[in-house]
């Protein structure tokens, strides 16, 4: 999956640091990230790359993380420069970015991003927001209120009738291909509640023997998506949420399609179904 960056190593620990050359840079516009082009492929520009533009935006750069030592920081008032092979990619081209810890520190930084743009002014005084000196967090000035990264808990789930899994396209959006049952958990709801209520609402199945497979952090969407098995539980007949969803079945091991690579925890149980390992 896309944070599984081994042999490499993350560490998500706070830091007040100052940029060097060989740091990366994060400049996001929107659903945009700033990429360098390198031979035929792309790749996150460090502050070097920048060459005279460096000095001026070092001053205003945030740090996010380090990937074996080497810092990325979100730099968001900057221009993209008009030549030297820098270009705005939709944030979609970390799904399939390479090296994979590459791409799983573009996201990531996506996701700090997106926080820290929805957190400009307090929530209770309306005051404008400071970044904390000592942890990863935004602090009013005028009452003190702060605030921590957004994580959504969401769960997704592989149901399994037998010799078949239960698959779904969404509605809406751009993602167009098969997936699990998935949803965000509710105030006051365990996981597996959630996983019943969301199968119940979604295709109107009841499920029994609900375990848990795996965890990642999906920045995509901002969320810890918590991942289970389930079986059928009785009638499997499916009554579609077509707000939510455009198609729902049942489909056997031969006939899942791969989506390959396995950078979700649903495309892994997926996989693992279809491979006879769920």
């Amino acid at each position: 999956m896309i944070q599984d960056i081994a042999p490499h190593t993350y560490d998500p620990v706070f830091r007040n640091k100052e940029p060097e050359d060989q740091d990366y840079v994060l400049h996001y516009e929107y659903n945009k990230v700033m990429l360098l082009k390198q031979g035929d492929g792309m790749v996150i520009p460090s502050f070097g790359d920048l060459k005279e533009e460096a000095k001026e935006i070092k001053a205003g750069a945030q740090y996010l993380f380090s990937i074996d030592g080497r810092a990325y920081y979100c730099v968001t008032d900057m221009d993209v420069p008009e030549f030297g092979g820098f270009n705005l990619e939709p944030l979609t081209v970390f799904r399939s970015l390479e090296p994979l810890h590459q791409a799983f520190a573009g996201i990531t930084g996506s996701q700090l991003y997106r926080w820290r743009q929805s957190r400009q002014f307090c929530g209770h005084c309306g005051a404008r927001m400071e970044p904390s000196a000592r942890e990863r967090a935004m602090v009013c000035p005028d009452c003190g209120q702060t605030e921590y990264p957004k994580i959504s808990p969401a769960v997704i789930v592989a149901i399994t009738n037998g010799d078949k899994l239960l698959m779904s396209r969404y509605a809406k959006g751009a993602y167009r291909n098969y997936a699990l049952i998935a949803g965000f958990v509710e105030i006051g709801e365990t996981f597996e509640d959630c996983v019943r209520r969301e199968v119940m609402e979604e295709v109107g199945l009841k499920v029994k023997n609900i375990r848990y497979y795996k965890s990642q952090p999906w920045a995509f969407s901002d969320t810890e998506m918590i991942g289970f098995t389930a079986e059928l539980d009785g009638d499997d007949t499916i009554r579609l949420e077509e707000e939510e969803l455009c198609e729902a079945g049942w489909f056997t091991r031969d006939e899942i399609v791969e989506y390959g690579p396995y950078i979700s925890v649903g495309h892994e149980m997926m996989k693992a179904f279809k491979d006879g390992r769920i």
